[in-house]
Parts: C-alpha cells; structure tokens; sequence
C-alpha cells in the first residue's frame, strides 16, 4: 500500500521538510577547503537538535551520522570523518530531520572553492532535472514519467543516471512505497494520487553508470571514479501542479552571499 497523507498531514511534513533546507544552508556556510566532514556533520546536528526535531539518518539502519557526506566520485552515503574538503571539489550532502513524526529527506551538491566547469554543468543540469521531474509529479502521471524527464534530459548531455539507487515515497518512515527511479517510460510504474508525498532525487554520473559499494557498507561511488551529483526535494502530489515541501532558497541564499 501507497500512503496517503491528509492536507494537515502534509502541512506537518512541510515543515520537517523546510527545517532540512535550513540545516543545509547552516551547512553550507561552514564549506570551505580545509573543513573536515565530521565538523559539518556536527554542525548539522547542533541545528537540527536546537529546533526540536531529531536527525532523521542518525542509527537508521545503523548509519553513524547525522548527514550522508558524499564526495567527488562518492555518489550517496558517504560517512563523515576527519576527512579535508578541498578546493576543486564538490560534495553531495543529503539530511534527513524527524519533526511532528514526520520525516524531510533532502539533498544539495556543493561546490567547494574553485571548480572546473565540467563539473560545474553535472551540477546545473542534475538540478535542472530534478526539476523537469517534479514538473511530472502530478495526480494521474505515473512514476515512470518522473523517471523518463530525468534520464532524457541529463543523457541528452552525455551523463548517466546511476540504477541502483531511487527515490522514494516519505512519511511517517523514511521509506515508503513506491520507489522513484530516475530513468523509466512515460505512462509505466504506479500512478500518482492526491496525498502521495515522495522524495525525488537525481543521482547523475559525469561517466558510467555503474557504481561499486566501499568497504565501510555504506559508501557508493562511481565505477570509473568520475564525479556525481545529487539534488533531492520532498513533493507532495495534488491536482494540477506538484507541491514542493522542501526548499533549496536558504541555501541559494547562503552560496549567494560567500560568492559576493
């Protein structure tokens, strides 16, 4: 069974959603070559804690950390650690809050000091797709209409959409049906309905799509160890135009400051 949430249910959702964008954007401010994971992780969780929620990652499935810190050719799931972010880099950061029982799950790749512009594009044109697949999240569309408006506009460019990782339903638990790929046919997998809350996020490869699992059981990277971005938002399907619960404005408007 799908669940369905009630328009209170989805307003409660909202704000654990919102108060992920928050939490990122506190992040953000402390990105800079030299700044080692585990401060950002920390920072994370500081903020989270002192607006009454609770770290949705920390303990799920036994995940030691407050945020999934995913660097370079680290696709998803990355641990924080004493690891050094370094210029030229870039680094997926995905967070999840637990506020009025409810989960937000949303995720932002950063740029981190001077980055080649390559990897500048992966990063503009996987969150542009995150968007043409939201444009798709609507009551009587279907799952494999999200996934098609990614994969063909991102393959359009040459990058490859990683398959064995999803999005997903979010609610009350993290993960909840259905799964929500990033590649897929227009018309194919479960139909969208009013309530459905989902969690969209494009995981788009510089190079091939395959990716291998590090030794931590945790870390998923690339196969040929060429970058990957990741951008992720909580949709709420209604009728006619989908409903963004989560926000990227606070971190727009933190990278916005350190580039003036």
């Amino acid at each position: 069974m799908i669940p369905l949430k009630t328009e209170e249910e989805i307003e409660l959702q909202r704000e654990s959603s919102l108060l992920v964008g928050k939490t990122l954007a506190e992040v953000a401010g402390h990105i800079r070559p030299g700044v080692k994971t585990i401060k950002l992780d920390k920072v994370a969780e500081t903020f989270i804690r002192d607006h009454g929620a609770l770290p949705g990652f920390k303990g799920y499935g036994g995940f030691p950390a407050t945020l999934c810190i995913s660097v370079n050719d680290e696709v998803v799931h990355g641990i924080p650690g004493d690891r050094e972010l370094k210029d030229g880099d870039i680094v997926s950061i995905d967070c999840g809050t637990i506020m009025n029982g409810f989960y937000g799950d949303s995720a932002y790749t950063f740029p981190v000091g001077e980055v080649g512009q390559e990897v500048l594009n992966l990063l503009k044109h996987t969150e542009e797709s995150l968007y043409l697949g939201i444009e798709q999240a609507v009551a009587g569309n279907r799952v494999g209409d999200i996934g098609f408006a990614v994969q063909s506009y991102v393959e359009s460019f040459g990058y490859s959409v990683v398959r064995e990782l999803v999005g997903h339903g979010v609610g009350r638990k993290l993960h909840e049906k259905p799964e929500v790929p990033n590649y897929g046919k227009r018309g194919s997998g479960p139909k969208l309905k009013k309530g459905m809350v989902i969690a969209i996020e494009p995981m788009i490869n510089l190079g091939v799509k395959e990716v291998i699992q590090n030794k931590d059981g945790w870390t998923i990277r690339t196969a040929d160890s060429q970058p990957s971005a990741h951008f992720e938002h909580d949709v709420a399907i209604k009728n006619g135009k989908p409903d963004i619960l989560s926000s990227f404005d606070e971190i727009k408007a933190v990278l916005n400051k350190k580039r003036a």
